[in-house]
Parts: C-alpha cells; structure tokens; sequence
C-alpha cells in the first residue's frame, strides 16, 4: 500500500455506504523503510474519513512488527507464523495475543499455505478443520486465513476454492474465516465462498492491476505528463471505483446470507 491507495480505499467506502479495512503488509513496511511513516498516514486517512474505517497489519512474520502495530494504535494485526510448526507457530501467536487482548486489539492468525500457485493449489497444504479448532482454542485468535486454494500474486481470476472445505472449517471454528489471494478468484467463486462461511475478503493485487492499468493509459494518452500526481490520481480513481464495486458486491452477500 502507499497513500493513494489508502486514500482510494476510503472513498471507495464512503461511496459505497460500507465499513472497510486499509491493511498495511510487512512488505509494505519494508518497501517504505519504516513503520511510522506509512502507519501514521494511514491511520490519518482513517480518521479523517466519514465511514468506518480500520486499520490492520497484514502478514507480520516477525512477531515484533506485530507488537509495534499493537502499540501504534492499529486495531488488529495478523501474526503469520504458518510457516513455523504447529507448536511454535501457537506459541508465537499466543504471545502476540497476550499483548493485543492488553490493547483491546484483534489477532488474526495464519494455518496452512498460501503462498504461490503450486504450493497453495497442493492439497496436502489446505487448512485442516480439527487442527484449525484446536488452534483456535489454544491462541485465542479472533480470524483466520485459511488455505482454501487461492494464492497470491495472481493476475489472472481462474483459482478454484474448496467450498466444502469452507464450509467445515466455518462449522468447526468459532471465529470468522479470512480468504486471502482473493485477487485470482472469480467474483461469482468469492461470492460462493462468502454463502459457505469466509467473512474478510483480502484484496491486493486485483487493486493493483486496476491501478497500474489507469496510470498505463494515462500515459498513453498524455506522452507528455510529468507531474506525477496526473497519472498517480488516474491509478487512484480506478481503485476506488473497483473497491467500491467489490465492497457493494461482498457485503450484499452477506446480507443474503445472515
């Protein structure tokens, strides 16, 4: 994310009438060289917007990076510790828990694989419904991601989830579902999805595409710009138009569902 984005963000949900959450990753940090600059803004563009709008921290492998989001004001944060075993991943977890029920803060907790199109689409890297229960319990998590078969980074929207899986998981964990690489999952899929038990649509690279599309055409049409915020502001109307869009789409599913 950078500030247009956020910015985008936000109009998308005041144009929608609809409660949105701005995520700020570990690698967004790092592509910014540091917490404050980004987190503060964010956390502004939240504040000054008329709709409900939350800050969260996406993917924190390091606990740490967690723990200063606690600090910083940040209303929830995911620790990802699925690349740890099960013991060590509950451990960690649980210690960022700790310090977020302190903070009256969320946890989201990663079990399973989503990562790239072959490990993520492997079926012995899918969430297990009896493990993420007892994971649950041990951590007191409030969300999890759960590898469902989507995956990150997809440009196009040909990912087929577990629908079944879904809606087992949904039966056997009492806090909400998080569907992450939704970006190569088809509208009517996520939608499907959503009907089975998913709660938080994570959106990233889809955005992304629509932004830099609008910048590319942008150029194309004006082979002279060079103030940057002309086709830096194209980038940002598309994504607000397109999360709109999507905010409209989810939350109708969810009023047919509940």
């Amino acid at each position: 994310m950078h500030l247009e984005t956020a910015e985008a963000l936000a109009g998308a949900a005041e144009d929608a009438g609809l409660p949105v959450i701005l995520q700020l990753s570990e690698n967004c940090v790092r592509y910014h060289g540091a917490f404050a600059p980004i987190a503060l803004a964010t956390l502004a563009v939240a504040e000054a917007s008329s709709a409900r709008v939350a800050v969260h921290l996406d993917h924190a492998e390091d606990a740490e990076l967690a723990l200063l989001a606690i600090d910083r004001g940040f209303g929830s944060v995911m620790y990802d510790g699925a690349k740890l075993d099960f013991a060590e991943n509950v451990a960690t977890t649980r210690r960022v828990v700790e310090r977020a029920d302190a903070a009256g803060v969320l946890v989201e907790a990663e079990l399973g694989e989503i990562g790239g199109k072959d490990g993520a689409h492997a079926p012995g890297v899918r969430t297990d419904p009896e493990e993420a229960a007892r994971f649950v319990a041990e951590t007191g998590v409030d969300a999890l991601a759960v590898a469902v078969g989507s995956s990150h980074a997809m440009t196009e929207r040909t990912a087929a989830i577990d629908l079944d899986l879904v809606a087992r998981l949904a039966a056997a964990v009492p806090v909400p579902l998080v569907l992450h690489g939704s970006s190569g999952v088809p509208d009517e899929t996520i939608v499907r999805g959503i009907r089975s038990g998913l709660t938080k649509i994570n959106v990233s690279t889809h955005l992304n595409a629509a932004f830099t599309g609008a910048v590319r055409e942008y150029l194309a049409a004006h082979p002279a710009a060079v103030d940057s915020r002309s086709y830096v502001a194209a980038g940002r109307a598309a994504v607000r138009s397109e999360a709109a869009r999507l905010l409209t789409l989810f939350a109708s599913t969810s009023k047919e569902t509940g």
